[in-house]
């Protein structure tokens, strides 16, 4: 039997991606080697629930979102803190031992690709002439209609 591992999240970015920078097939010494860059953040994705007095109540949960190459690339020049995103991806579990020898565990969404749904501030979102993503974005960017909201 096939598994199916497949999150698909709607947030905001708690702060502007992490970039780090790997050497590719062990070229540890060469600087002319080829890399692989990977970037992180902290996504929230916040739900709302009414408790038994009708009180409504917020509950924050904080997901670690990895993009890898390419996708890292797009991440590092459009994404920044408060950003509302959609990300799609696969949990990935990681497991570690420090030097200590304590056994450490982390869950993260590796994201397959993500698409930009707006911005905290939305004086920015009214003002096309200034956008930041005009040289990003192209004819080979995905439009949006495939999206399932």
């Amino acid at each position: 039997m096939v598994g199916v591992n497949k999150v698909i999240l709607i947030g905001n970015l708690g702060k502007n991606p992490e970039i780090i920078t790997f050497p590719k097939d062990g070229h540890r010494d060469d600087a002319m080697a080829p890399v692989v860059r990977k970037a992180t953040f902290p996504l929230a994705t916040t739900e709302y629930r009414k408790n038994r007095d009708g009180e409504r109540i917020e509950q924050t949960d904080w997901h670690t979102v990895v993009c890898w190459r390419g996708l890292a690339d797009i991440a590092e020049k459009l994404l920044k803190k408060g950003m509302q995103i959609y990300v799609e991806g696969k949990l990935q579990n990681r497991s570690w031992e420090d030097r200590d020898g304590n056994k450490h565990y982390a869950t993260e969404v590796v994201a397959e690709n993500f698409t930009v749904l707006g911005s905290r501030n939305r004086n920015e979102e009214q003002q096309p002439a200034n956008d930041p993503y005009a040289n990003i974005l192209n004819a080979d960017t995905e439009p949006l209609d495939g999206l399932p909201f």
